[in-house]
């Protein structure tokens, strides 16, 4: 069997005697980040990493001057500069990332790796979400420029019996590298861990189960396809290459602070004719509850249909400007026969393949073409509900989350959820640790 291979690195950071604070200059990941968020960080310091993870485009860029050439060029200007420095001993990074939600506390714990590279059809790293081509040519063309990892995709374990928590326990008992407070209140402690035989424990342990791609899969495949150009380049491979890993945080599929959120559906754009006909289109697939939007437990109430459902439950905004609607499944093998034929039946129960395929596709006819334009995703119900009172949306779909456990069944059968069926908050920051490639 294949199993997979973790190995530590020497990891790439921001030396503390160049920086005033940490969190003036590590970033959020370049997929969450604003034009205007950008424009702030820039601001926030010279050596923010902005300037390495998103760089400004410029209407002057070429192909060979451009976001990505600069971001290499400043990363070879802060490394000859001091303001990055690279361990001397090649080592694991303990990643404790406490936030905040709903008045909550939590953590969430990662060991930040390499992980060597395979090909999904080995089923050692597997993923849950398909991926779009856009974004992976971005990341490509950064990987490219900077022969590096520049953040590291988020990949769930199962640590059976608790024992590299119980190793990772221990090791947080040390002098942190990092310990900083952002400005969102969210707070970062990172430990190195050099000692070769607490890594080699680590490896033994991970090294019979597979790793499930939670946040990342762009990132995923373009390291899949610079190591497959830098094999052709380099002609003769031992397979120990630098390029032949990617680097990894990994969580345990238990750990409290792995949170997951729904991002719920925002539609617009639609025929207005689409959306008057669709109450007696839905009522021959579900039954239907409708909730006054004025009553004082219309939020708790929803919240608790969503998260403590144990069959398909969609809440639907829209139709009339007073209610929400409650939509039970109840024609399960109808519905069923409407999906892709080859999908498992794990992705047909799920709430986010029934908006997408059978209201979105079937009753509401939002083409693939269609859906740049027409569809929005949220992660928060009063502010999805919102953008339909206030017109910017037609119609609002909220969603379950996701559990860990469901992402483990689907990717183990093979499978992949819709895109966009997750999305793990708070998102890691980037600028923590880099991995070279060269």
């Amino acid at each position: 069997m294949d199993v997979a291979e973790i190995q530590p690195f020497r990891g790439v950071h921001y030396n503390e005697s160049h920086i005033k604070d940490w969190s003036e200059v590590i970033c959020p990941p370049y997929d969450i980040i604003s034009p205007h968020e950008q424009q702030e960080l820039y601001l926030k310091s010279e050596y923010n990493y902005i300037r390495i993870e998103s760089g400004r485009e410029l209407p002057q860029d070429t192909a060979t001057d451009n976001k990505y050439t600069r971001s290499a060029a400043i990363f070879h200007q802060w490394l000859e500069k001091g303001v990055f420095r690279t361990d001397y001993t090649p080592s694991l990074y303990l990643h404790d990332h406490f936030f905040s939600r709903r008045n909550r506390q939590y953590k969430r714990r990662s060991l930040i790796s390499r992980v060597r590279l395979e090909e999904w059809e080995k089923m050692v790293i597997r993923p849950h979400e398909g991926t779009l081509t856009e974004a992976r040519g971005d990341r490509l063309s950064l990987l490219f420029a900077m022969k590096a990892n520049t953040s590291p995709i988020l990949a769930m374990y199962q640590d059976n019996g608790i024992q590299i928590s119980s190793i990772l326990i221990n090791q947080a008992k040390q002098q942190p590298l990092i310990r900083v407070k952002m400005d969102n209140d969210e707070r970062h402690e990172m430990w190195v861990i050099s000692d070769i035989p607490v890594i080699e424990k680590i490896q033994n342990i991970l090294s019979n189960r597979p790793l499930y791609i939670a946040d990342g899969h762009h990132r995923y495949e373009s390291a899949l396809a610079y190591r497959q150009e830098q094999q052709v380049y380099s002609g003769s491979t031992t397979g120990s290459e630098a390029f032949n890993y990617v680097m990894m945080s990994l969580v345990e599929f238990s750990d409290p602070g792995l949170m997951i959120l729904a991002p719920h559906r925002l539609v617009r754009g639609l025929p207005k004719s689409n959306i008057e006909g669709l109450y007696s289109k839905l009522k021959a697939f579900f039954s239907i509850e409708e909730m006054d939007l004025k009553s004082p437990e219309v939020w708790a109430r929803t919240e608790d249909i969503l998260t403590h459902t144990t069959v398909p439950r969609i809440v639907l905004f829209g139709i009339n400007q007073e209610s929400l609607f409650i939509l039970t499944l109840d024609k399960r093998e109808e519905v069923s026969k409407m999906m892709p034929y080859f999908h498992s039946d794990i992705y047909k129960n799920l709430d986010v393949s029934i908006v997408d395929h059978i209201i979105l596709e079937n009753l509401l006819a939002l083409s693939s073409e269609k859906e740049k334009e027409s569809l929005a995703f949220g992660y928060d119900m009063h502010d999805v509900v919102e953008k339909v009172r206030t017109q910017e949306y037609q119609l609002a779909l909220l969603l379950s989350p996701v559990r860990p456990e469901m992402i483990k069944s689907i990717s183990d059968a093979g499978d992949k959820m819709p895109r966009k069926s997750t999305y793990f908050y708070p998102k890691s920051p980037s600028g923590l640790v880099i991995n070279r490639l060269d």
